[in-house]
């Protein structure tokens, strides 16, 4: 361990110290000793650096210098009362769930009418109110793969909790809305989020990250998801925070037979942004769709690491990722599939196109496939380039103005991933900020 790690890991000890007198009655809970058990392993694992594999295209220093205070409750303005809606996606009904720094507010969530026996509320609360449903579910800390993942189990006060019992169908999306943000500290935001969607039930989750200052934090989330047999989960991941902020998420999803598990990442906000999916298809007959669009600007860096363990015969998963990059940013792209032995009759596709906006702009891109099966159909791809100039050139001999040509082809570049969002109201707003973000003149989709 380096001196300047060590230095780095001391401050989450010394704040560990203060974190937990501020604890009370949260020392009681059987999630405690988990907290516990994680600050034990993370004082003998380094926080990732280039040497590492996984993160050999990111680093992270930019986020360990900086000394982030895990986040506690704070009062809620006026201000942020009258214009949450600002925040939301609208125009469609929906149940919501709002976190400030990860800690979830119940003055400006909003929950409707649920079916009997679901749970959509906080995990800590839930925690409080129904500990053995918690139990049940728990998952034994499948995600602390790296020191970023133990911080979050360390800190982390609160998440998302979704249980959907037997054949329960919640027809309304649920919006999350994380707000992140403090001005006058450089607030440590851990949300731990779990969903189990027992046999036959189906859900819809937005999860919408916002910064709500202009001030550096840190949102470090672990999500766990579990779909049981002919269960439906989709995830909708809008990452829009500040540019002086961190993200990094960790995804993991189990999925058991006949299942499916969709899930939308689109990256726009971040100084340095990680987002690591993986699903394990556990069961026969599942299928797993990932869609991913990642924007980037100015000097931000996106990370996007997959992996989909293909572990039991006839399962089907499908990957798509785009990236737009301009200014001085870079993304990073690293998908990977596996097949194993057993895991015959598998389908497995993936994808990842990006286009540089500008000549600073950077992607490192690396598809992967380990296939221990023989009767599969398997492939995998990465392309990088600029916008179509034979197209480009088509577009003008019509008399389309330069900077509408170009946002035509981005608009083009981009539809197949935002098309296959299936809330309306969402894919027209995500079409909107696309174009905010890139700073271009906005094309309409009809």
């Amino acid at each position: 361990m380096t001196a300047e790690n060590k230095k780095e890991k001391q401050w989450y000890y010394d704040n560990f110290e203060l974190f937990e007198k501020s604890l009370n009655g949260d020392k009681e809970l059987f999630t405690n000793a988990l907290r516990n058990e994680a600050l034990s392993k993370f004082r003998n694992i380094d926080f990732p650096s280039l040497k590492d594999e996984e993160w050999k295209y990111t680093n992270v220093n930019p986020i360990l210098k900086n000394g982030f205070t895990p986040a506690k409750e704070i009062n809620i303005s006026a201000e942020l009362k009258e214009n949450i809606e600002n925040k939301m996606f609208c125009g469609f009904g929906c149940h919501r769930l709002v976190f400030v720094n990860g800690i979830f507010s119940e003055e400006l969530s909003a929950l409707k009418p649920l079916p009997e026996g679901v749970i959509i509320n906080s995990l800590r609360k839930t925690i409080k109110e129904n500990p053995a449903v918690v139990r049940e579910h728990f998952p034994s800390f499948s995600s602390d793969s790296n020191a970023f993942n133990l911080l979050n189990t360390i800190f982390s006060l609160d998440g998302l909790f979704v249980y959907l019992p037997k054949g329960k169908a919640v027809e309304m999306p649920v919006q999350v809305l994380y707000l992140n943000g403090n001005d006058n500290e450089m607030f440590l935001s851990s949300p731990k989020n779990f969903i189990a969607a027992e046999e036959g039930s189906r859900i819809d989750i937005i999860m919408n990250y916002a910064g709500i200052s202009d001030n550096s934090y840190f949102s470090n989330i672990m999500t766990e998801v579990t779909a049981g047999k002919n269960a439906a989960v989709n995830i909708y991941k809008i990452q829009n925070e500040n540019e002086n902020s961190y993200h990094i998420e960790k995804v993991n999803a189990v999925q058991g037979e006949s299942s499916l598990f969709n899930h939308y990442s689109i990256s726009f906000g971040g100084s340095i942004v990680r987002n690591d999916i993986n699903s394990s298809l556990n069961g026969e007959n599942c299928e797993c769709h990932y869609y991913g669009l990642y924007l980037g600007n100015n000097k931000q860096h996106i990370d996007n690491h997959t992996f989909v363990d293909h572990a039991k015969p006839n399962c089907m998963s499908n990957e798509l990722y785009k990236g737009i990059l301009d200014g001085n940013s870079r993304g990073v792209f690293n998908g990977k599939i596996m097949v194993r032995p057993d895991a015959q009759k598998t389908n497995a596709y993936q994808s990842n196109k990006t286009i540089l906006l500008s000549d600073k702009a950077i992607i490192d891109t690396k598809p992967q496939l380990e296939i221990f099966a023989d009767d599969v159909k398997c492939s995998h791809g990465a392309t990088i380039g600029r916008l179509d100039e034979t197209a480009y050139f088509y577009i003008r001999s019509r008399g389309v103005p330069a900077e509408f040509a170009k946002s035509m082809l981005i608009r083009a570049f981009a539809n197949d991933v935002i098309e296959s969002i299936k809330i309306q109201e969402l894919k027209d707003k995500l079409n909107h900020m696309i174009f905010d973000h890139l700073h271009r003149v906005e094309i309409i989709n009809q």
